[in-house]
């Protein structure tokens, strides 16, 4: 076969497999719009499999199985996102909270939980110095809830997981990110009523040293 004839060919293989990617992008995005995750990840699976480094279509793929609850498979496709656009605050967002609703699941081992609340904490984090001016304050207070949620494992673990100073550390941390979110907002009651939760936990570790 003439070379001119194999690179028309490679080229022709090429514009349909960008052609049959776009579609499914464009199907699994108005599939997300509608609220429907479950074809949403039909589509952008497919479209992933074309091409692994499509960005938006994995930002996508993520976000649908956040919400289908899929948070194991939603953390992979955000890792994979992650790795192309290492300053996409809301991809490591969406991850953290993955990572937290999997650290509420009883059935995980201490070293496991442990893992996906320091992990949520860290991708929070990491969104706070990408996007310091978040203007909604989000990312301060989901990462308080995290800070809350690692204090109290650490408090009522048993065994090697047990450390009462880091767990007060966390409810301190968890108090100084709520009152962030305060500050900014003062008519939100519900921050309130979480900054006494955690001073309420705190307040009785404290008179028990």
């Amino acid at each position: 076969m003439k070379l001119s004839v194999i690179i028309s060919f490679l080229i022709l293989s090429s514009l349909e497999n960008t052609y049959a990617q776009n579609a499914y992008v464009k199907l699994g995005q108005e599939a997300l719009m509608d609220g429907d995750f479950k074809a949403a990840v039909a589509q952008l699976e497919k479209a992933c499999l074309i091409d692994s480094t499509n960005a938006n279509a994995l930002w996508m793929l993520g976000y649908s199985y956040y919400h289908s609850e899929n948070y194991k498979k939603s953390i992979a496709a955000y890792t994979k996102e992650i790795s192309i656009n290492p300053t996409d605050a809301t991809a490591y967002y969406y991850r953290a909270r993955d990572k937290s609703y999997l650290g509420k699941d009883n059935a995980l081992s201490p070293a496991d939980k442990e893992k996906c609340l320091l992990g949520a904490i860290y991708d929070l984090t990491k969104a706070i110095s990408i996007n310091p001016n978040d203007t909604q304050n989000k990312y301060y207070q989901t990462r308080g809830i995290a800070y809350r949620e690692y204090g109290l494992f650490k408090l009522q673990t048993t065994g090697k997981y047990y450390d009462k100073n880091r767990g007060i550390n966390s409810l301190k941390a968890s108090i100084a990110d709520f009152e962030k979110v305060l500050a900014d907002n003062p008519n939100r009651t519900d921050i309130s009523s979480l900054i006494d939760q955690s001073k309420l936990k705190l307040d009785e570790v404290l008179a028990h040293r």
